[in-house]
């Protein structure tokens, strides 16, 4: 699936690749200046695009089918992953996984929403949608990481908490609301890591952490551009104004003090080069964790509470 923006990039690289074989087809050595022309052409076009997106856009590229999810950062970034499964109440929430893995052999435990790309896959996780079950697995594996002394590593990607009548019955609000609570008293290292939709309780109920960082092409909000345009216009056509009203955009959260932290993505995209984008968030947290290491766990603790406690202040 291609996007709009995307469209003239991957028109030049199709010529430019068509260019390539031709060169090595034909042996003709006078093709390759035009050949480095336009590989340079291509990246300029690159970067002028991605950074000139608008906040729509930036919501369809964290939307991009092709976008590496939970476990494809994991499967990237840590040596030995051993997945968790249960909220030892009603079941095993699949839009949520998480369990213990190493990262240049520290271990850790990872928790993050997990979504799906075909439709049978996007079923069996329900679209990254969390039951409370989810969040009460969550919550089970964050104790058991602060039982065994280790730290804990988020990956929030979800257009929001399953808004379903037997999700309410089964006590949603209460379980985002509990880990919430929890995770402010929690007495390991968190980082929670934004790393494409971000949408309301549903991403903060694994979100309070002592660093909350974001990929260049995430977004987070109180509510999705759509439900926002359906609210206010009683229509999504408006969905694009609303983006732009809800200012959701990784530099807007910078600018506002609201997460502490931006990971670049590569060029086009996170889904264009999965190695570097995993890299650069294997970077990050190992870098964080480094930072939180020299805090005594009151300190952390307190100033976690604190940091959350003062967004949102005036004057």
């Amino acid at each position: 699936m291609l996007l709009d923006f995307e469209k003239p990039i991957v028109k030049l690289e199709e010529k430019l690749v068509k260019m390539q074989e031709a060169a090595k087809a034909q042996n003709a050595p006078a093709l390759m200046a035009s050949i480095a022309k336009l590989a340079n052409d291509i990246k300029a076009l690159q970067t002028k695009t991605f950074q000139t997106l608008t906040r729509w856009q930036r919501v369809q590229l964290a939307r991009h089918p092709d976008r590496p999810y939970t476990l494809d950062y994991i499967q990237q970034i840590t040596e030995k992953f051993f997945e968790l499964h249960g909220d030892r109440f009603v079941g095993d929430d699949k839009s949520i996984v998480g369990g213990f893995g190493t990262i240049n052999g520290q271990t850790m435990m990872l928790i993050g929403h997990q979504k799906g790309r075909t439709t049978k896959e996007r079923q069996f996780r329900n679209f990254g949608m969390a039951n409370p079950e989810g969040y009460r697995k969550a919550l089970r594996l964050m104790r058991l990481a602060e039982k065994f002394n280790k730290p804990i590593i988020t990956f929030i990607d979800t257009p929001g908490a399953y808004p379903g009548v037997e999700a309410e019955e089964r006590g949603q609000a209460e379980a985002i609301a509990s880990n919430i609570q929890a995770m402010f008293g929690l007495r390991v290292p968190i980082i929670s890591i934004v790393i494409g939709e971000g949408a309301s309780g549903g991403a903060l109920g694994i979100a309070i952490g002592d660093y909350v960082l974001m990929l260049e092409h995430a977004w987070y909000s109180v509510i999705t551009p759509e439900s926002c345009s359906s609210i206010l216009w009683k229509s999504w056509d408006y969905k694009e104004q609303a983006a732009e009203m809800l200012q959701l955009t990784a530099n807007d959260m910078s600018n506002f003090c609201l997460i502490d932290g931006l990971i670049k993505e590569p060029i086009g995209g996170a889904h264009r080069d999965l190695p570097t984008a995993a890299r650069l968030i294997k970077e990050s947290i190992l870098d964080h964790l480094e930072k939180l290491s020299s805090r005594s766990i009151e300190k952390l603790v307190q100033a976690r509470t604190d940091k959350f406690c003062a967004m949102g202040r005036i004057g």
